[in-house]
């Protein structure tokens, strides 16, 4: 049966209800909980890392005592044989009455021997106050590669290199003569020619400097133009000829 509903200004709203209680449904438990916890604690004392499980405990007649931890040096034993760092054994000292050798000749020069020049130490510098020292031949801190006989000069392989060059371009300039191929522009003309584009560079650039602020008719603005195009072919045939060495002029 459904329960009745009042209006809130009802007296029945003041008769106190049981209240119902709410119950959870039950957690849910796996069938194989047991299996796992079973598990689980029969390998959980591998994981121990603390030290073997059991121990003896030390006997109370083994208590530490004083200086027991300090190394004592090995006892001497009377009756070991010395052994000698060379591995042979001296000859007796000999004694009064022995008479010695005589007879006994050497090839030393010790006249030689006492004369000569002692040998010179290497030079050296000291750089720290412990007197560390290091030799200045490879320090870096005299003169050593300039007082080679063949400082300065030219390597072999780089004299050889500029021969070959030169005797190919010598070939070259041979062939060409023989077949009568179009004839090559000089040193001497194509520096002629490069300082003759300059100066008249610098005449249209003088010429340009000389035109006025404001450009207001046609013919200043003409002016203007051409003279710019001139001024960049000019710099564009000056940086031709600086960029090639060899020029070849063709005739009709």
């Amino acid at each position: 049966m459904s329960e009745a509903i009042y209006p809130p200004e009802s007296v029945y709203n003041c008769i106190p209800k049981e209240q119902e209680e709410i119950k959870n449904p039950p957690r849910y438990v796996s069938k194989h909980k047991p299996a796992v916890v079973l598990e689980h604690n029969l390998n959980k004392n591998a994981k121990k890392t603390m030290g073997p499980p059991k121990l003896e405990p030390p006997s109370p007649e083994k208590y530490l005592k004083k200086h027991s931890k300090q190394l004592e040096p090995p006892q001497k034993a009377e009756d070991v044989p010395k052994i000698y760092a060379c591995g042979v054994r001296r000859p007796p000292v000999p004694g009064q009455t022995d008479r010695p050798l005589m007879g006994i000749q050497t090839k030393r020069d010790f006249l030689q021997s006492t004369s000569l020049v002692p040998k010179k130490p290497k030079a050296s510098c000291v750089d720290t106050k412990n007197g560390d020292k290091q030799y200045l031949e490879n320090s870096g801190l005299v003169p050593k590669y300039i007082l080679k006989k063949g400082y300065g000069e030219v390597p072999a392989y780089l004299r050889q290199r500029s021969e070959a060059e030169q005797k190919a371009q010598e070939e070259y300039e041979r062939f060409v003569r023989e077949q009568n191929v179009m004839p090559q522009l000089s040193d001497e003309e194509q520096l002629a020619a490069i300082e003759g584009l300059k100066k008249k560079w610098d005449e249209l650039h003088h010429e340009y400097q000389g035109l006025p602020l404001i450009i207001d008719t046609l013919s200043k603005k003409t002016r203007k133009i051409r003279l710019e195009e001139q001024m960049s072919q000019l710099q564009k045939d000056i940086s031709f000829l600086e960029r090639f060495k060899t020029i070849y002029i063709h005739k009709n």
